[in-house]
């Protein structure tokens, strides 16, 4: 999976990293979704929900398979130019290792989020959700961990009182993405007429 004969995204436009975290209901995918709107073409993201309920189907426990798909998938979306957000409940004992070593490797770009949200409002967002009839109070409570952070302080905590679009403006400022895609243009500005 080389670049033979073709420069190194990095080389003119780094890519950014950005790791979501917290437990369920936080927000992590509405955050995520919003800033690719907001962003354009260009910007993979690799959620643990995707990789692990969906393509794997397997359970969450330690060295579970999905750990090292969503590695993979983050570094070989970064290595092909995109830039990346990898969003999940991502438990720091289950991902913390992989996580570690993924911002590690892009530490000049990449950023990491904790949406630090109280039990009682988790509840009370999930019942909003779409598929809140298909998990409840019981299997989110299992989820739940208060203020799972990953080791070293990694992560930026952002608290329950944030707004959607103040979470989103102020990850976007920080990782740069707020500057705007490939050399101050968004990818969907780049695609011939026709192409979504």
């Amino acid at each position: 999976m080389g670049h033979i004969g073709r420069e190194s995204p990095a080389a003119t436009d780094p890519r950014r990293l950005i790791v979501i975290r917290g437990n369920s209901a936080s927000g992590k995918s509405a955050v995520a979704d919003e800033i690719r709107r907001r962003h354009g073409r260009g910007l993979a993201i690799v959620g643990q929900d995707n990789l692990r309920r969906q393509v794997l189907r397997e359970w969450d426990v330690p060295g579970a398979a999905n750990i090292d798909l969503i590695d993979l998938t983050a570094r070989f979306a970064l290595d092909r130019g995109f830039h990346v957000i990898v969003e999940g409940i991502l438990h720091a004992d289950h991902y913390g290792r992989m996580l570690t070593a993924l911002i590690a490797e892009h530490a000049d770009r990449a950023g990491a989020y904790y949406l630090d949200v109280p039990w009682a409002e988790t509840l009370r967002r999930h019942a909003t959700k779409p598929q809140a009839a298909e998990y409840g109070e019981r299997e989110m409570r299992g989820w739940y961990r208060e203020r799972d952070l990953l080791p070293g302080g990694l992560e930026q905590i952002i608290p329950a009182a944030s707004a959607l679009d103040e979470t989103v403006r102020r990850i976007m400022a920080e990782s740069g993405l707020a500057d705007g895609g490939i050399n101050g243009r968004k990818r969907s500005d780049c695609s011939p007429p026709g192409i979504d």
